[in-house]
């Protein structure tokens, strides 16, 4: 589109929506994350105004309205000002949903609820040793990931998305029951992925595409190839933006647990992305002299958003919280890098092996801090995006083993079942006191170990640690991206049977 001297609006609008002035921003520099600020809590079909003095934008801008299918409506330059007019998604939706739709992918950009009342802490049932359970996701039924995807998008509101969870969690807690699980989780139904999800949770902190984030590293087509080397859809997967200082108004995931807890009395487990894996996630170089002046000061606020989030959910009966910091394998067996990797959505750079291991040591202990560490589970493994075990992440427990066993939990849920996870022997160094979690079937395998594999493999574990000490699982969650799960509902819930089988068969 070239450019004019004034806008050329439709009949019977009179100008934009929403204006922003993004000044010599270019879109690798954040201004892509201030358009995804502004025009994400926007009904379909209304106009956003961009004004900016960079040259580059004048491409790098109807690029970008092509790649996530918004309009790009008029453009107007006076001297060095630019003027984009940009509808969101087509300009002919407008109208069709109701003004100020307050959907998942917008920012969160204040303290807007109320305080939270105190709640009186409920008693939780402890985890009997040899527990079957699963580690975390559940693949959603297909009408949840369409509903998953509307609510993204503005066109179903949070009551009606929350009602359709309701529904599917109901769904995966029955499949867990059927199955024999000791202890339930209710799917991570309501998240988009394990990790991204707490963007939709955050003040501050928005979800977006990552092919929104690909002007943000040094190198897109490479970062492109290397997306598709490994399997993942970069247009499906969408990842957290920082847009400012982020805080915790509301729960995370306590409002998973509370719907949970009236399916069921069994123990109840809840995951959440370990705080390493979130300021992976989140810093971005971007931020700096903006929100962060480093990565260091971001992770400080993580820290204080899950401590709070983990005494909400002990207090709410909560009988295991697992974090997940998978990212470790990536700084070990990746090695340090000279840019960014996909490796579970960790898009910043790493620094050399020994400082990200002592920085993830002291994060998650700062978390855990005074809690009780029984009702604490760490789970590493070495990539769950794609069922090809090729393109995974391989390496022993040896490199971890050290800073696994200074980190101040009560449980590691360890992927073992994989030869690509090396031998069970190693977790010997693990702390005596501590719970070990063996992952003893393969959800990557399309197709369930016979029960006497895994007899095997549990009696192996029994021998190196003894009954009490033993909980069982698989190797990863069956759904770690909703868009892109690893197995189907029905192979998942078999993969749950055998292991609650082999447990039976060796009491």
């Amino acid at each position: 589109m070239k450019p004019t001297e004034t806008h050329a609006f439709p009949e019977g609008i009179t100008g934009a929506d929403v204006s922003f002035d993004g000044g010599d921003l270019d879109c690798g520099n954040g201004l892509l994350l201030l358009i995804r600020k502004h025009i994400d809590p926007m009904a379909r079909g209304q106009l956003l105004e961009i004004l900016s003095t960079e040259i580059s934008v004048d491409e790098d801008l109807p690029a970008w309205c092509r790649l996530t299918s918004n309009e790009l409506v008029s453009f107007r330059k006076v001297g060095k000002q630019r003027s984009f007019v940009i509808a969101k998604g087509k300009l002919a939706e407008r109208g069709q949903a109701p003004l100020g739709v307050r959907h998942s992918s917008g920012a969160h950009t204040q303290a807007s609820s109320q305080p939270q009342a105190p709640r009186t802490p409920i008693a939780a049932p402890s985890v009997p040793p040899m527990s079957v359970m699963g580690i975390g996701s559940w693949p959603r039924p297909r009408w949840m990931v369409e509903a998953m995807h509307s609510y993204v998008e503005g066109k179903l509101d949070e009551a009606a998305f929350h009602e359709t969870a309701n529904d599917a969690v109901r769904l995966v807690v029955a499949a867990q029951e059927r199955a024999g699980a000791g202890v339930l989780t209710d799917g991570e139904q309501r998240r988009d992925s394990y990790a991204s999800f707490v963007a939709t949770r955050l003040d501050n902190c928005q979800l977006i595409p990552l092919t929104d984030l690909l002007p943000l590293v040094d190198d897109p087509e490479k970062f492109e190839r290397e997306l598709r080397a490994l399997d993942v859809p970069a247009a499906d997967v969408r990842h957290p933006a920082v847009l400012g200082r982020i805080s915790r108004s509301r729960p995370l995931a306590g409002h998973e647990a509370d719907f949970l807890r009236t399916l069921t009395a069994k123990p109840l487990k809840v995951a959440l992305p370990g705080p390493y894996l979130l300021t992976r996630t989140m810093w971005m170089e971007c931020l700096n002299e903006r929100a962060y002046e480093s990565r260091e000061e971001l992770a400080q606020d993580i820290v204080t958003a899950l401590r709070a989030e983990l005494k909400d959910l002990l207090d709410a009966g909560v009988s295991l919280v697992q974090f997940d910091e998978p990212v470790l394998s990536e700084v070990v067996f990746s090695g340090a890098k000279s840019g960014p990797s996909f490796m579970c959505g960790a898009l910043s750079e790493s620094r050399e092996p020994a400082h990200e291991l002592a920085f993830a040591r002291d994060l998650v202990n700062a978390v855990v801090e005074g809690s009780p560490r029984e009702r604490i589970a760490l789970h590493v493994c070495r990539g769950n995006w794609t069922p090809d075990e090729s393109v995974a992440l391989s390496g022993d427990y040896r490199p971890l083993v050290d800073t696994l066993k200074q980190m101040r939990v009560g449980a590691y849920l360890l992927e073992m079942c994989t030869p690509r996870a090396g031998e069970l022997e190693i977790l010997k160094a693990l702390p005596d006191e501590a719970r070990i979690g063996v992952g003893v079937v393969n959800q990557k395998c399309a197709e369930a170990e016979p029960v006497e594999e895994v007899v095997a493999k549990i009696a192996r574990a029994i021998d190196l640690f003894g009954k009490d000490r033993l909980l069982f699982h698989p190797d990863c969650g069956f759904a770690t991206f909703a868009d892109n799960p690893i197995c189907s509902a029905g192979s998942a819930e078999e993969k749950l049977k055998v292991i609650a089988q082999a447990v039976e068969r060796v009491r």
